[in-house]
């Protein structure tokens, strides 16, 4: 790629991403070329004509090679992503934040004054981290299964330092119940289901796949959240699940239901309340 354009660099790294299965090619050669040369999206219009020289060379055609060929995320090759109004460090050990999880914040930030929140599963830390960083007076707490995934969701609340305490439960295991609200991205992918190649090749299994129905963590989750004093339950789910996560929140004794779509019109969030 020795002597070639930024757009020269952009149009070949795009053809090749996009033989590969992505629907996003031009934004992943975009952030990935972005990042090579150490400057914002917008820097590559203002001079498009200019040489992708050096070291960026290297790095540019290394980090086409990771997204087109073993189809890793892009977020894992740049080793951050956006959520709301703040940036997380990820890699292999979480789940990328998706936007549409961005619902599950929304939703908490109408809990009143210094309530207690419990984000159940949290990965990067996104849910609690976002919510803490926009209403700074709720008693943020985040738990997760993994040990691997909290060391990454602690590095980014000191990194943002962000007052968030961190838990390693099965669920809510050793938690306790004393919790206002309870939110949860938990794993809802149907054991076999088609995925992108990226997420399957790289993104944690035990994080999105959750038996033959995709339910078995949503099931064990809810009538755990029922023990707790808890008056608020929002859960993540999966297209096509809304109906019958309704019934199990209303089981559990969650009985004023709302259904939150995302920007795709799918049925995303389930909230109970009591």
């Amino acid at each position: 790629m020795r002597g070639v354009s930024v757009r020269d660099a952009l149009d070949g790294a795009r053809t090749a991403i996009e033989a590969s299965g992505s629907d996003t090619a031009q934004l992943d050669a975009e952030l990935l070329l972005a990042h090579a040369l150490g400057v914002d999206r917008v820097a590559l219009y203002r001079d498009p004509q200019a040489e992708v020289i050096g070291p960026a060379v290297r790095t540019y055609q290394d980090l086409v090679r990771r997204r087109s060929v073993t189809h890793e995320p892009v977020a894992y090759l740049l080793g951050s992503k956006g959520f709301r109004s703040i940036d997380l460090a990820v890699d292999s050990r979480v789940l990328v934040p998706r936007p549409e999880t961005e619902l599950l914040v929304e939703v908490a930030l109408q809990l009143p004054q210094s309530s207690r929140v419990l984000d159940l599963g949290t990965g990067s830390g996104a849910v609690a981290l976002a919510l803490k960083q926009e209403r700074p007076d709720l008693i943020v707490a985040a738990s997760d299964v993994s040990s691997a995934a909290l060391e990454v969701a602690i590095a980014n609340a000191k990194s943002l330092a962000l007052d968030v305490e961190f838990f390693e439960a099965d669920l809510l295991e050793g938690l306790g119940g004393n919790w206002d609200a309870i939110l949860s991205n938990p794993p809802y992918v149907a054991d076999g289901a088609n995925l992108p190649a990226d997420v399957v090749a790289h993104e944690p299994r035990g994080a999105l796949f959750a038996g033959e129905d995709g339910l078995d963590v949503i099931r064990r989750l809810v009538v755990a959240a029922a023990q707790t004093e808890a008056s608020m339950l929002a859960l993540e789910i999966g297209a096509g699940q809304a109906a019958e996560v309704t019934l199990l929140v209303e089981a559990a004794g969650f009985e004023r239901l709302e259904i939150h779509n995302d920007l795709a019109a799918i049925a995303r969030v389930v909230v109970g309340r009591r």
